[in-house]
């Protein structure tokens, strides 16, 4: 399964520009209908079951060097393809804007994933509905990608 059209003409216009169009995304594409001005990046990670490279816009916060996503699906009850990925090998690509490098994916937990969860609503309010969406299924992973 693919990813949804708004977000492949997010990952076209962010390639294709540098990042000059996609890095701030305005929230009004796709099904957030959140308006605002959202940091995002692309996280390439290789799939577990293909081998092959996937690209996903993803709204991210900074904690010292390192780059903050949330695996909240808006709140499904299944984590996302890209999260999955990552688990299986945490190796990633990132592009920030006009830059392109490798990262090392790993989950936060405890004081830290509180901590960091109060960082990334503070830049995207709805992640704590989301959040509540899924707390009957699962909790939804933060992800630290740190630059190698």
């Amino acid at each position: 399964m693919g990813q949804p059209q708004w977000a492949e003409a997010h990952v076209r216009r962010y390639k294709t520009t540098n990042g000059e169009d996609g890095h701030i995304w305005n929230g009004l594409d796709g099904a957030a209908r959140f308006e605002g001005k959202f940091p995002t990046l692309l996280l390439t990670t290789t799939g577990r079951k293909t081998q092959q490279q996937h690209t996903t816009p993803l709204i991210y916060g900074r904690d010292l060097n390192n780059y903050i996503v949330i695996a909240s699906q808006g709140g499904r009850p299944t984590h996302p393809s890209w999260y999955l990925n990552l688990k299986k090998k945490p190796e990633v690509e990132l592009q920030v804007v006009a830059n392109i490098f490798q990262a090392i994916a790993t989950d936060a937990e405890g004081a830290e994933y509180d901590r960091l969860w109060r960082l990334m609503r503070e830049i995207y309010p709805p992640y704590d509905d989301y959040k509540l969406a899924a707390s009957a299924t699962r909790e939804i992973p933060l992800v630290i990608l740190q630059p190698v």
